[in-house]
């Protein structure tokens, strides 16, 4: 009925639309037949896409235009207005483009029109074998690309998770509350790994031989490779507490693990979350909508509040706590029986399960044993690589988790956990396999870090990167969960946080990608 009323709501382009509803600028969703599309009129000239981003179907409409591309208001995906391609993660799939007439007044829709993607590298010959280590975000959306590309056929992803690449945001959202089928969570259709397309192989890379090209697999290949992309992401940390051995003590990071949780869910009562973190929280609101008793535990007096900072951090409990979530905060973990958490101050949280969200690490040892240059701890560790995101040796790049690279707008080394962020470095990679085989210039990575995260229906979105929250900027009001809050250091704008204001989140990372790319 929903649907039915929203279609009813929009105009039919069929029909058309008078000139004067689509003024320069304008962006204006209707319908052809059973398609949703989007006019826009820039320069005088008048588009027709696809109005719905092909990675969750948010509304493109609410979204901006920046340099020749659209781009999604929830979860920042990009596509060229011309062609419709996908160019920016998270999304792959290329919106639908369609004919669009401007006469006597009016605009019309008559019919899809073909837009063949324009990938960089399109007729041009990657150089040799590509070898992509790491079946997660960017080692994906490396091989994605390389196969858009026309090139899929040159890459083998080696990864020793048994799931083939999926979508890691939905291990602690979708599919842990139950919102959504495990088949839901894959990044690729069913055929794309095989056939004509990159090789995928189940297997764990025990060692990489510099002198002679190649890696070596628990399972005895040798693959001898060209370009090597290390993308091994992290691994969560389990501290060293008494009882956090127990098979009740959980960490998520995989299908697999997610899997293992919910299985584990439904013989428990009560769940017990150790770490306010991003993904701590997330695995509580899960709970919560598997109907679970919920108490989150965390040393800090404010969950996030070293990120977002007090006021935002207060804001993200208050949604929680509403939900019923209960808080021992400042309070640190001892032990843990099988039944009971022991604290600090002596007292004991009762708990069937277990899930710790303390925190991961890069996982860093195949570089090191290569012999690979590391990223020291005070740059958060890592692969250290260059603006390329290439390695110390020649022909390797890390992306992702893993990699320590220089952000253009701070000057700092950063290694940055974001999903996103992870994609859209295997992008960049693959993009510069590409052009470098053509012309052997690569163009330094500048984009600028992005990440979202659900609690109950509010979402956040946070662009750039901040080491702190001590010197912030709020507009609007926090505690009604409308603001926009900006995380300053040495005098410049770094990071922005925002709830309900998507367009102003798109632009600052707009303005932000400009600022590194010409930096």
């Amino acid at each position: 009925m929903a649907e039915t009323q929203d279609k009813q709501d929009k105009p039919d382009f069929a029909r058309g639309i008078p000139s004067g509803d689509l003024p320069e600028g304008a962006m204006v969703e209707g319908t052809l037949g059973e398609d949703k599309v989007l006019l826009l009129r820039r320069d005088g000239v008048v588009t027709a896409i696809g109005a719905r981003c092909t990675h969750l179907g948010a509304p493109l409409a609410k979204g901006i235009v920046a340099e020749g591309e659209i781009r999604c208001p929830w979860h920042h995906a990009r596509f060229s207005l011309e062609t419709g391609e996908a160019v920016g993660a998270p999304a792959f799939d290329p919106l639908p483009c369609y004919r669009a007439e401007e006469r006597d007044g009016r605009i019309t829709v008559t019919g899809r029109r073909e837009a063949a993607a324009k990938s960089p590298g399109k007729g041009v010959q990657v150089p040799g074998k590509v070898v992509i280590v790491g079946g997660g975000a960017g080692g994906h959306a490396c091989a994605e690309w390389l196969a858009r590309a026309g090139h899929g056929a040159a890459v083998t992803l080696v990864s020793d998770d048994p799931d083939p690449p999926y979508d890691r945001t939905f291990c602690s959202k979708q599919y842990l509350s139950g919102k959504a089928p495990r088949g839901k969570t894959r990044l690729a259709a069913e055929g794309f790994y095989g056939g004509d397309g990159p090789r995928y192989l189940s297997d764990r890379v025990v060692s990489i031989d510099l002198g002679a090209e190649e890696i070596v697999t628990a399972g005895g290949e040798r693959l001898a490779y060209d370009a090597l992309v290390i993308a091994t992401g992290a691994a969560p940390l389990r501290p060293d507490v008494p009882g956090f051995e127990r098979p009740n003590v959980h960490t998520l990071r995989s299908l697999e693990d997610a899997d293992a949780l919910i299985a584990a869910a439904e013989k428990a009562r009560s769940v017990a979350v150790v770490g306010a973190s991003f993904i701590g929280l997330e695995v509580a609101a899960a709970m919560i909508a598997r109907d679970k008793a919920v108490t989150v535990v965390a040393p800090e007096a404010i969950p996030l509040a070293t990120i977002l900072g007090e006021a935002v951090g207060r804001f993200v409990q208050g949604l929680h706590a509403d939900k019923g979530v209960i808080f021992r905060l400042g309070r640190k973990v001892t032990g843990f029986d099988g039944t009971a958490l022991a604290l600090d101050d002596g007292s004991r949280i009762e708990a069937d399960l277990v899930v710790l969200g303390t925190g991961v690490a890069p996982r860093t040892d195949l570089a090191e044993a290569a012999g690979l240059t590391l990223a020291g701890k005070d740059e958060g560790g890592g692969i250290a690589v260059d603006r390329r995101l290439a390695t110390s040796a020649p022909g390797i790049y890390a992306i992702g988790d893993v990699a320590a690279y220089p952000d253009p707008r701070s000057g700092r080394r950063l290694r940055v956990e974001h999903w996103v962020h992870a994609q859209r470095q295997g992008q960049h990679v693959a993009r510069a396999l590409l052009v470098g085989a053509a012309s052997g210039e690569t163009a330094p990575f500048a984009e600028t870090p992005f990440f979202w995260s659900g609690h109950y229906g509010t979402s956040l979105r946070y662009v750039g990167h901040a080491g702190s929250a001590e010197d912030v900027r709020v507009e609007g009001d926090v505690g009604k969960g409308d603001f926009a809050v900006t995380y300053r250091e040495e005098g410049r704008d770094a990071a922005l946080a925002t709830c309900k204001r998507d367009r102003q989140s798109l632009e600052v990372e707009a303005a932000w990608d400009r600022e590194g790319a010409a930096g």
